[in-house]
């Protein structure tokens, strides 16, 4: 058995998820389903999603809808209360050098893979009709804030919860770049687990987990609360061309 949450862990916030999945697993443990003591960490993103002893993990909402939704039982979505989201939904923030506004027509996009909503998704729908004029594949967001504060890309759409943790705990970073555009708001970052689990009572063990949370962790993390967003919502969005 497995679980992972690997979407926003970041070495400042690993305690605070350890002690998030320690109350979810006794949470599951308390409702009769079997749980792994310890979350996992590293390894290939796509083998975890689609593991089949998968208990609990996050995904982004472009690979469940492109890839794992035919595959994967889809738990809930964590919120972490952005300001102006609605409650589960988050967005993207188009970010660039400090005091530059480059126009996207002569722009080199930093993005972090093509199978990311915040990163690539967003960044297009940005856009609009128009075409960046080069692109740069970074790996993660935070290479993508750097690549723009390097002057190695122009432009970058980042999870706006990730740039709230850097801005946090990166601020010799975010303190070189500066938010030009927000994108519209989308479902957030799902929580799957493998076919046949429980659903309800997996959702019941991360809601009340969420809530029992020791203050300074749900701080650490940005979590307020989980809600159930149907997978119908998360279909309803197109899927973006590749890079």
């Amino acid at each position: 058995m497995i679980a992972a949450l690997p979407m926003y862990e970041r070495t400042e916030t690993v305690h605070a998820h350890d002690r998030l999945w320690a109350l979810i697993r006794d949470g599951l443990s308390g409702r009769g389903l079997e749980a792994p003591e310890a979350l996992t960490r590293g390894g290939d993103l796509w083998a975890l999603w689609q593991a089949p002893d998968l208990v609990l993990a996050q995904t982004c909402g472009l690979p469940y809808r492109a890839r794992l939704h035919g595959r994967v039982t889809l738990i809930d979505t964590p919120d972490y209360g952005l300001p102006g989201m609605p409650p589960g939904h988050y967005c993207s923030v188009l970010v660039a050098r400090r005091s530059e506004t480059p126009e996207i027509g002569r722009a080199v996009l930093a993005y972090n893979e093509p199978l990311s909503q915040s990163g690539w998704a967003a960044a297009l729908t940005l856009a609009g009709d128009r075409r960046f004029a080069g692109t740069l594949e970074t790996g993660a967001h935070r290479d993508s804030a750097r690549a723009v504060a390097e002057g190695r890309a122009d432009l970058a759409a980042l999870d706006a919860v990730t740039w709230r943790l850097m801005e946090r705990f990166e601020p010799d970073l975010t303190d070189r770049l500066h938010v030009i555009a927000r994108s519209p708001a989308t479902p957030g970052l799902p929580l799957i687990a493998a076919p046949g689990r429980d659903a309800a009572a997996t959702f019941a063990a991360v809601e009340a987990a969420i809530a029992a949370l020791p203050a300074g962790d749900s701080e650490a993390l940005g979590l307020t609360g989980l809600v159930a967003i149907p997978r119908s919502a998360y279909l309803a969005m197109p899927l973006p061309p590749a890079p």
